[in-house]
């Protein structure tokens, strides 16, 4: 995906021109003058239910990384700026008992056993309805009250670049069935790339959909709102949601609407837009986005997004046929995060390539049903450069 200067200069005057609330929504910092740094690993050295908790720090040109193996998060992303030096690209918190206290339970987190919704809990397979814990009104969310997020992963690190996380989520594990074994490997590449790889297999018929739900700004943790930020998401088509964001069932087109991101425009343009009964009463974008597909080519180009202030870009590549794009809209001050913060309303965007919310009850969207005998392997890739 190539986006020229001038397409994301007119996406960002077209913002400031049009957007009436645009000074409300300016960074509170401006130039950041922070010093990213990597957390400190004597906050992660404990142990919780008798299993190691640790930080581990991975490296390669250009781009560093801290992941802990409580909940397979991503703590910090450096990515060397314009003048060298490093900005932290991912908001949350800085220490595992931030991490514990949050409200927010997915800051980073590898999540799963099914990431995104389920509606009212409930779903069918091979004739037989299983039950799992409500956690989002009446639906399910990312995996129940203790999914994936809340576990302590076994680590090893085979290299500088590389970290390899496995748990065996047993059978019965929030209502799912099957003995679930997942390994997911972080691994940061040579070209200022971070690459997340998931398998799992599984020894009963069983649902399976994981991501990783890290929060970024691409202006730095500490940079004010994401408003500025432009975006580009290839898809045509994505699936609007009811009034509890478990989709209706149809893929509808973009166009004419504000999802329609097949060129590049400022997040805040309209994020707000009240004429559209999705976006409603400040609902922002909670949406899964239908990437278009290309033939004989497993790795699909779904996005890119570049910070208005640091000029770092991400471009996301991913074998899933789905990008759910989350605005930051539940983010309200009230949970700690780096720097002494707090995290502040639309000061992050998650963008995670996944299936599509709610496939367990919606035969018409991409099974995410796993069998015996079959493996489950995907891929996603976040590229970072300086444009």
């Amino acid at each position: 995906m190539k986006i020229n200067s001038l397409a994301c200069l007119s996406a960002i005057l077209l913002f400031a021109c049009n957007n009436p609330s645009n000074e409300e929504k300016k960074s509170s910092t401006g130039d950041n003058p922070v010093d990213y740094k990597l957390a400190d690993k004597k906050n992660f050295d404990t142990a919780i239910g008798g299993k190691k908790v640790g930080l581990y720090i991975l490296k390669n040109k250009g781009i560093k990384a801290a992941v802990t193996n409580y909940g397979g998060r991503l703590v910090n992303l450096l990515i060397d700026g314009k003048d060298g030096k490093p900005v932290d690209v991912i908001v949350g918190p800085g220490t595992l008992k931030q991490f514990q206290d949050s409200k927010e339970p997915y800051f980073g987190a590898t999540i799963g056993r099914y990431g995104n919704r389920i509606a009212k809990g409930k779903f069918k397979l091979e004739g037989k309805e299983y039950s799992i814990p409500t956690n989002n009104g009446q639906n399910t969310l990312h995996g129940g009250i203790n999914g994936f997020q809340s576990v302590v992963w076994d680590a090893q690190q085979p290299s500088d670049s590389v970290l390899v996380l496995n748990y065996l989520s047993k059978d019965g594990e929030e209502g799912f069935p099957g003995n679930l074994n997942v390994q997911v490997t972080y691994t940061l590449k040579s070209d200022t790339a971070m690459e997340i790889d998931y398998r799992a297999t599984t020894d009963k018929p069983t649902v399976c959909n994981l991501t990783n739900h890290g929060f970024y700004n691409l202006n730095g943790y500490a940079s004010g709102s994401i408003y500025g930020h432009v975006l580009q998401i290839n898809a045509k088509e994505y699936t609007p949601v009811d009034s509890t964001l478990i989709p209706l069932g149809k893929n509808e087109t973009v166009s004419s609407t504000p999802f329609d991101f097949t060129k590049p425009q400022a997040i805040g343009a309209r994020v707000d837009d009240s004429s559209n009964i999705q976006l409603k009463n400040g609902a922002g974008y909670d949406h899964n986005f239908v990437l278009d597909k290309k033939e004989n080519d497993s790795l699909r180009e779904a996005a890119f997004v570049k910070g208005d202030k640091s000029g770092i870009s991400m471009t996301i590549y991913t074998e899933e046929p789905g990008l759910q794009f989350y605005s930051g809209n539940f983010m309200t001050s009230l949970n700690a995060v780096k720097g002494g913060g707090k995290d502040e309303h639309r000061t992050a965007i998650a963008l995670e390539p996944q299936h599509f919310p709610d496939s367990p009850n919606q035969p018409q969207f991409p099974t995410t049903e796993l069998k015996p005998g079959q493996v489950y392997k995907t891929s996603s890739i976040y590229k970072f450069s300086l444009k």
